[in-house]
């Protein structure tokens, strides 16, 4: 049921409040959204991706070329869904933060490069 006009009001009110009395607390909730519709959409792109791969299959079986490429069609927008969930993480809070951490350079001189050949692999730089 949609929130009526006055309740809406007031729902931003409180969400304008809050922002401004606490906004780590703020930010964190509005952070958990955002994992939460990155976690739905990885989801959905899993079952387009199964989906899909059932159209390619019933193509190939059924010899329906134009089904088989819709099938292949909906796997690689999947796909691209998928990934892009990915990259703008799916984990919880607690596990990007613990990612994010630091760690203290341990081990022979190779540990170390390769885990500087990690780090630029995936995109954090030195």
């Amino acid at each position: 049921m949609p929130l009526s006009e006055e309740e809406a009001r007031l729902l931003h009110q409180l969400e304008q409040s809050l922002a401004a009395e606490d906004p780590d607390f703020a930010s964190t909730l509005r952070g958990s959204k955002f994992l939460a519709h990155n976690r739905r959409v990885a989801v959905l792109a899993v079952l387009g991706f199964v989906a899909g791969m059932a159209l390619l299959l019933g193509g190939a079986v059924s010899a329906m070329t134009w089904l088989g490429v819709l099938g292949f069609v909906v796997m690689l927008g999947s796909a691209y869904l998928f990934v892009t969930a990915w990259k703008r993480g799916i984990g919880t809070s607690e596990e990007r933060r613990a990612e994010s951490a630091p760690s203290k350079p341990t081990g022979s001189i190779i540990d170390r490069f390769e885990e500087r050949f990690h780090r630029r692999q995936d995109g954090d730089g030195f």
